[in-house]
C-alpha cells in the first residue's frame, strides 16, 4: 500500500546488461519468426514482463537462503521469514491469499540497444523518447534526474549525437560522419551528459563504462525504432533425429533474440512489509534485495537457459527513498 500522497516509501531502479543473447518471453508470432520477443504493443520496443523479473529475483534471494534450510525450495519459501515479507508467501505454500508482499516490480524497459558500426565495431543507440521516459520514471523514483543533451536541439531523421571524438565516426575527412548497419548518420552534437549518467548509474564493469562513454549515440526516435525492430537476431532452431542425423519433420522453427550488450531498465519500489512475523520497513526491503543481487551479480532471464542465453548483469540503483 502508497503513502497518502501515493508514492511509494522506497524506490529503486534495477538496471539489467545482457551479457549474451535474451530472449524474454514470446511475442505474437505474425510473420516467419515463429518466437518473436515481447515487445510493447504501442512502440514495438523490446520489454521485459514485470512478472517475470520479480519471479527471478525472488528466486535469486531464495537460491541465497536455500542453504539454511538444508536446500530444499518448498521450505525456505515458508520459513524463510524475509522472503515471504518481501514476495509473499507464494502460491507454493498454499497460503498465496494471505497478505501481498512488500516489492513491487514494473516491466523492464529498453534504455540502449547494440548496432553494429562501420568503425568502432558496434554503438549502443537511445532516442530522446527512451530518455524523456527514463526521466519520468526517475521523477518516479525519486532518482537523480538525468540530464539532456547539452545543446538540447531536436534531432532530425539520418542525425546522431555523440562523442566529439568517438571512436564510431568515419575518418578521411568525414569526422561527422557515421555508418551504423547500412545508415549513414551525421553528427550534430555531443551526447556526453547522457552517456556519463548511463555509464555511472547502469553499469558496473570499469571497462563497459568507459567503452559506453564514447560508444552512445542519440538517434532520432524514428531511427532508433526502426533498429529495435529490425537489427536484432533471428536463429534458425531445429530437432534432429538421432538415427538418420536428419532434421525431424516439422521441428525446424526461427527464435528471435535480443543481441548481447543490450540494456534494460525496471522500477522496483517498495512498502513496509504486511507480514505478521517480520516487521520489515520499505528501505530494509531495498536493502534486502540489493544484498542478494550484489551477493548474485549474474541472473538468468527468457528462455533457452541450458544454452546459455538471458545471461545479464544486474545493478540495484536506489533512490532517496532506499538506502544507497
Amino acid at each position: 500500500m502508497s503513502n497518502a500522497k501515493g508514492r511509494f516509501p522506497a524506490s529503486a531502479l534495477l538496471f539489467l546488461h545482457a551479457q549474451t543473447s535474451l530472449h524474454p518471453g514470446s511475442g505474437t508470432a505474425l510473420g516467419v519468426v515463429d518466437l518473436p520477443v515481447q515487445r510493447e504493443r504501442h512502440t514495438q520496443w523490446p520489454v521485459i514482463p514485470g512478472s517475470t523479473l520479480k519471479g527471478i529475483l525472488r528466486d535469486a534471494c531464495r537460491e541465497h537462503a536455500r542453504a539454511n534450510y538444508g536446500g530444499d525450495r518448498k521450505r525456505t519459501d515458508q520459513d524463510d521469514d524475509e522472503l515471504v515479507a518481501v514476495f509473499g508467501p507464494g502460491k507454493i505454500t498454499g497460503e498465496g491469499n494471505s497478505h501481498a508482499g512488500a516489492l513491487s516490480v514494473t516491466d523492464a524497459r529498453i534504455l540502449a540497444f547494440p548496432v553494429r558500426s562501420l568503425r568502432g565495431v558496434f554503438a549502443w543507440v537511445t532516442c530522446p523518447a527512451v530518455l524523456e521516459r527514463l526521466h519520468r520514471d526517475l521523477t518516479l523514483a525519486r532518482h537523480d534526474a538525468i540530464k539532456p543533451r547539452s545543446d538540447g536541439k531536436a534531432l532530425r531523421r539520418s542525425e546522431a549525437a555523440c562523442h566529439e571524438s568517438s571512436p564510431l565516426l568515419l575518418a578521411d575527412g568525414q569526422a561527422k560522419k557515421l555508418v551504423l548497419e547500412e545508415f549513414e548518420f551525421t553528427r550534430v552534437g555531443d551526447a556526453n551528459a547522457v552517456a556519463q549518467w548511463v555509464a555511472d548509474h547502469a553499469l558496473s564493469d570499469e571497462f563497459t563504462r568507459e567503452r559506453l562513454k564514447t560508444h552512445l549515440v542519440v538517434l532520432e526516435d524514428d531511427d532508433f525504432t526502426h533498429f529495435v525492430r529490425h537489427a536484432t537476431e533471428v536463429v534458425a532452431r531445429i530437432g534432429l533425429d538421432y538415427e538418420k542425423k536428419t532434421v525431424k519433420e516439422g521441428a525446424l522453427f526461427y527464435q528471435e533474440f535480443l543481441p548481447a550488450e543490450t540494456l534494460f531498465y525496471a522500477l522496483v519500489l517498495a512498502n513496509d512489509s504486511r507480514f505478521e512475523k517480520k516487521s520489515l520497513e520499505a528501505p530494509k526491503v531495498l536493502e534486502y534485495v540489493k544484498s542478494r543481487l550484489d551477493n548474485a551479480k549474474i541472473l538468468q532471464i527468457g528462455g533457452d537457459e541450458t544454452t546459455g542465453k538471458g545471461l545479464c548483469a544486474v545493478r540495484l540503483s536506489n533512490g532517496k527513498g532506499g538506502a544507497q
